[in-house]
């Protein structure tokens, strides 16, 4: 079994590490040379910084450890900072803390109290972090399906250049053991390959025409260059996540993916098993147990009986982009009014919703102001009595801003699985740089690859899928989770995609519920770069913002 695992590796060494490298990183990183690597014997602030640089590196986080906080003080002015960083390395290399202190009764404590009893609280309340170098975009999605335990910051395509090569090919998945069964190996490394030149090709062509008509830095037009072709990038590109997680949640995910249908996290479920072995061995002993084994049966066959009970029904295909209400509950504002007047009372449910049904539209109106008294800004979280009260929407996009909004975990979310069923959007600026054609030509041609995969092997056929194909999922969310996605994700720095579904959002919410939709802070501006805006907008904006306050009052 580990033999046949390992052809589904990603096939690729993240980096090429001297010596000396590799001796200051192992005190740090449980697998330096390796895709999976749990962090370890870092103060919370430099892992929290080191993590948080996912989302902008180009490289892995270890090379970043090492350039901004281990070679700086090595090569620095201080010699005798630089002396106890060695020997403190030296130390962890050869003793580590957890054989100074007394760790086995640690671990004697969770193996008993966790692993024989079943308290899964325990496993709660400690963790670690990992980083992940060479995951795909879908085993990536499936992996932050998890909600609850599991922190991850990913690789943007937003921000990133994707189209740097490595080892002389680009960074993608390929599911090797599978592709060659069915014969498609080359169509296959042929599609994604195309789609890479094409990327590749058209930055520097639409970056040229952007400087001819923004009058913005460099740096500023780069990233939007990315963050407008990304839609060419196919669903197998490799990223780079770090993960803060605890037992319990760990745990879980190694059971979701250890059995599931796809090569490429089966091959994951091992490597994480296998690293915090390293550092939280005491935490993972039921992952072997017999009935851990029963319950990744479940969590795989019950996909499986399902799909084979519902068959292949005809499919709704989507034309364009587009948010419906699909379910909501008419009396949601005298629900939350409900919840608002039940804190403060001591009687009953019932009581709060008859109190709240005798309040006119001027009371309603006056209650909703003084809960939310004097909030001026997203951040500012609504109170929990927004939650009585749920929305579904039924949303298509594409599935480059869907990973954005993938990221509210909290609510109730569930998607189809990628496909090219629903077409694709072509960015408005790309066909204005005129370069439509290659764009449109490296995505038909993935489509047909697409078409090739997906009877034999669906969930294999979501690699070949570019993020510029539309998708369709729904979210089931109560109006606190409305206010923070909605507010957050239509600011100006958003993307025009994502910012065009939130507004959307809104203004079904404005249709059913324009009380509660008129204490929310929505920017409703359209920008050609996704930025802050210039200092005249932000100061029109916040003017705006003030006088709807004020109206409110």
């Amino acid at each position: 079994m580990q033999e046949i695992l390992n052809e589904y590796r990603p096939d690729f060494t993240p980096s090429n590490w001297s010596e000396r490298d590799r001796h200051f990183l192992s005190a740090f990183a449980s697998n330096p040379d390796g895709i999976v690597s749990v962090l370890r014997n870092l103060p919370p602030e430099i892992t929290g910084a080191l993590c948080s640089r996912a989302s902008r590196a180009a490289g892995s986080l270890l090379e970043v450890l090492l350039k901004e906080y281990i070679y700086p003080i090595l090569n620095g002015e201080d010699a005798q900072l630089a002396r106890e960083l060695e020997e403190t390395v030296e130390f962890l290399r050869e003793h580590g803390f957890k054989h100074i202190l007394n760790n086995q009764r640690a671990q004697a404590f969770y193996s008993k109290w966790l692993s024989q009893y079943g308290d899964d609280s325990i496993a709660q309340v400690t963790g670690t972090h990992i980083v992940v170098w060479g995951m795909s975009q879908v085993a990536m999605k499936f992996v932050e399906d998890q909600r609850i335990g599991l922190e991850p910051i990913e690789k943007s395509t937003r921000f990133v250049n994707f189209g740097s090569k490595v080892g002389g090919r680009f960074l993608y998945y390929i599911s090797k053991p599978d592709l060659e069964r069915l014969g498609l190996l080359s169509d296959y490394k042929a599609s994604m390959d195309a789609l890479f030149e094409t990327y590749v090709a058209l930055l520097p062509r639409f970056q040229d025409w952007l400087r001819k008509n923004f009058d913005e830095k460099d740096s500023i037009l780069e990233k939007k260059a990315f963050d407008t072709l990304r839609g060419l990038l196919p669903m197998a590109t490799l990223g780079q996540v770090a993960f803060r997680g605890n037992a319990q949640a760990f745990e879980y995910l190694i059971n979701r993916t250890a059995r599931h249908p796809l090569g490429e996290l089966r091959w994951l479920s091992r490597e994480l098993k296998r690293e915090l072995d390293q550092e939280i061995p005491s935490l993972l002993l039921r992952v072997t147990e017999e009935k851990s084994g029963d319950y990744q049966t479940y969590l795989h066959d019950r996909y499986r009986a399902v799909r084979e009970f519902v068959g292949e029904n005809a499919s709704e295909a989507a034309i364009k982009t587009e948010v419906r209400l699909v379910e909501y509950d008419p009396q949601s504002e005298l629900k939350i009014l409900a919840g608002i007047i039940f804190e403060q009372t001591h009687g009953s449910w019932a009581q709060a919703l008859e109190k709240a049904k005798t309040l006119n539209d001027r009371d309603q109106r006056d209650l909703f102001r003084r809960y939310l008294l004097n909030r001026s800004a997203r951040w500012q979280k609504v109170g929990r009595a927004f939650e009585n009260a749920y929305l579904r929407f039924e949303i298509i996009m594409d599935i480059g801003s869907y990973r954005d909004l993938h990221r509210h975990r909290m609510m109730t979310q569930e998607r189809q699985r990628f496909s090219t069923v629903h077409g694709y959007s072509v960015p408005i600026e790309v066909e204005q740089a005129g370069l439509a054609e290659p764009f449109r030509k490296a995505l038909d041609n993935a489509d047909v690859l697409f078409r090739k995969l997906e009877p034999a092997d669906s969930e294999l056929a979501q690699y070949a899928v570019p993020l510029a194909y539309r998708m369709r999922f729904y979210q089931w969310q109560n109006f606190r989770q409305l206010f923070w996605e909605t507010e957050l994700r239509t600011v100006s720095q958003g993307h025009p995609e994502y910012r065009f579904i939130e507004r959307e959002k809104y203004r079904r919410v404005q249709e059913k519920f324009p009380l509660i939709a008129s204490f929310m802070l929505i920017d409703t501006n359209d920008y050609a770069i996704a930025r802050r805006g210039t200092e005249e907008q932000i100061v029109a904006k916040e003017k705006r913002l003030i006088e709807r306050l004020k109206d409110r009052k």
